[in-house]
């Protein structure tokens, strides 16, 4: 059995490394490496496949939350409303900007940001709200759309962990993530499910005039050189970088593809192990992942372990040579850098349980039966003993 990685980005490129050393060698020969075609070329490539009609490529996924909300014309002061139960980076930009970041609880189930909490949070200084999609599928979009019309909120969607993944409405019509709010950002972290060889990200959005704001943004303020009309930051996403990501596009459906068949295989290991609650669908398919699946793209494979030591089992696969990783070990709201006495421990019940259960398995493109079939017997015997 090969050695057992949580991502294995060296089996990935191996199957792509043709087109992907080409697309680079061309952006070395043209030595246009800022904003050069190969950066406008996969700007319009991922509009296509997103549906979207525009992308602002950036530096990073965090910058690209931070530029969207520089782009709404957010004030110090404001609040913003997102999850507890996710990354730093999400309340960082928040915070960075002086705005006001309102941390509320998440669904036991699908982990994403809960509707009740969210209306129980909003007061007068309430300006925006932060959905993640989290782990690869999104947040109960439709719901939030309602509330956000009825306060008259911004909506700015986390998709860093979501790209691919559909949206179903109620109507049956379907929208992909990161391109159904005000504005989306996302992440070209190289683990991600679309990843780059090294940082990048982009702001997605429908609206012109905010497309328009942000294209100055991210470029210290300049529509035209050395005119500087709003506050801008450096944060361009290279072009080195964007042909890796333009040479991955075509094949994201597919990578996604294999990350469900994983997650599938995975599941019919775990069937029947009380101890063990493995991922649920929210916009589709419930504890089923269908043939057809397009709600959940699987960033992350996130057990629930019951009457389990987590940490122990952690500890037992590390040592069995198999990665694991805990998403996310504290609530932001106990993080030093965020703790407001604002909060109160009763309205965190779902993050404060999830911290102690949550437990994320090897998931790439790269998974085969074997590996899964280790990891997955493993566990198994770990927990009956």
């Amino acid at each position: 059995m090969k050695k057992i990685q949580m991502v294995d980005l060296k089996g990935q490129y191996n199957d792509i490394k043709d087109v992907v050393n080409s697309s680079i060698e061309n952006v070395i020969e043209n030595t246009a490496f800022i904003n050069g075609p190969k950066v406008h070329e996969f700007q319009k490539n991922l509009e296509a496949y997103l549906g979207v009609k525009h992308v602002i490529p950036c530096a990073n996924g965090t910058d690209a939350l931070q530029i969207a909300m520089m782009g709404l014309g957010l004030k110090p002061g404001d609040e913003v409303i997102t999850a507890d139960f996710t990354f730093a980076a999400t309340v960082e930009v928040i915070a960075l900007l002086n705005l006001t970041p309102v941390l509320v609880d998440v669904n036991k189930d699908d982990f994403n940001i809960d509707i009740e909490a969210i209306k129980k949070a909003i007061t007068p200084k309430t300006k925006a709200i932060v959905p993640v999609h989290l782990f690869g599928q999104c947040a109960n979009m439709e719901a939030i759309l309602e509330i956000a019309k009825a306060h008259n909120l911004f909506v700015i969607e986390d998709n860093a962990q979501a790209i691919g993944a559909n949206y179903t409405y109620k109507n049956g019509t379907k929208a992909k993530a990161g391109t159904i709010g005000n504005v989306g950002a996302t992440s070209f972290f190289p683990s991600k499910n679309l990843g780059a060889y090294g940082d990048g990200g982009a702001i997605f959005t429908n609206d012109d005039d905010l497309a328009h704001t942000i294209r100055g943004i991210v470029n210290h303020g300049m529509y035209e050189r050395y005119h500087h009309d709003v506050v801008g930051v450096n944060s361009r996403l290279d072009s080195i970088q964007a042909a890796v990501l333009d040479a991955k596009l075509p094949k994201l459906d597919g990578y996604n593809k294999a990350r469900q068949m994983a997650a599938k295989k995975y599941n019919a290991a775990f069937k029947g192990i009380d101890a063990i609650i493995t991922p649920h669908l929210s916009n589709g398919c419930g504890e089923t992942i269908c043939d057809t699946c397009d709600c959940h793209v699987f960033h992350q494979y996130t057990l629930k372990v019951k009457d389990v030591d987590r940490d122990a089992l952690v500890k037992h696969l590390n040592e069995q040579g198999i990665p694991c990783g805990v998403y996310y070990p504290i609530p932001l709201h106990k993080q030093k850098a965020y703790t407001d006495e604002r909060y109160n421990e009763a309205d965190f019940p779902v993050t404060n349980q999830l911290v102690k259960e949550v437990i994320s398995l090897p998931m790439h493109t790269e998974l085969d039966d074997e590996q899964i079939e280790f990891i997955t017997a493993t566990i198994i015997k770990f927990i009956n003993g």
